[in-house]
């Protein structure tokens, strides 16, 4: 059995599943929850911008997230202990902005309870089956969305906060938290109990 990973305070499990008769490989690796009612805060494109990661963390702190979710473009390693404040785990994915991957892994693994997963990461939280990516792909993610096979899809690279639905699937795009595009820093909180999400302006 693939070894499992130790995130007591969220409830998170991490193991390999199997689909049609193989394993799946590591962008594919599964999160599981047991936690119930989760409140998950969503972020994106922070590009570096210390002092508005800093903003979302503490945000994300106050609205007493359970999981953070982050869709790439962390850009350089040093932003990664910014996310040692926050309380509780962060599971991400690369952009397409992101350079050194192993440099952005070790300096994530130094950081306790935070995570970067390849550019695909598929998750089960509180029953919502949840695909998170950057989005970098038009055809790739449009196939997601279009497939309906997800409760809720993530993505970020547009810097354009937007939320909608396709069928069953609630489509997540949290906008930039660097604000370097728009002028808007935005994240996003995903309510799984309600299967709703809102947008929040930092």
């Amino acid at each position: 059995m693939f070894p499992s990973n130790d995130y007591s305070q969220t409830g998170i499990s991490l193991e390999r599943r199997h689909c049609d008769g193989k394993d799946f490989n590591d962008n594919q690796i599964v999160h599981r929850t047991h936690v119930r009612n989760m409140l998950v805060g969503i972020m994106s494109d922070t590009h570096d911008n210390l002092p508005m990661i800093d903003k979302a963390v503490e945000r994300f702190n106050q609205e007493k997230i359970n999981l953070v979710l982050h869709a790439g473009d962390y850009v350089s390693a040093f932003v990664m202990p910014r996310f040692k404040a926050l309380n509780c785990k962060l599971v991400g994915v690369f952009g397409n902005n992101d350079g050194d991957h192993e440099y952005l892994r070790k300096a994530s693994g130094i950081v306790k309870s935070t995570e970067i997963r390849g550019e695909f990461v598929r998750l089960q939280l509180d029953g919502l089956n949840v695909a998170l990516l950057h989005g970098k792909e038009d055809d790739l993610l449009k196939s997601l969305i279009e497939s309906e096979f997800f409760d809720v899809v993530v993505y970020g690279h547009t810097h354009h906060a937007e939320i909608t639905r396709k069928g069953k699937t609630l489509v997540i795009n949290p906008g930039e938290v660097s604000g370097y595009l728009t002028g808007k820093p935005t994240i996003a909180l995903l309510d799984t109990r309600k299967r709703e999400a809102n947008l929040i302006e930092l």
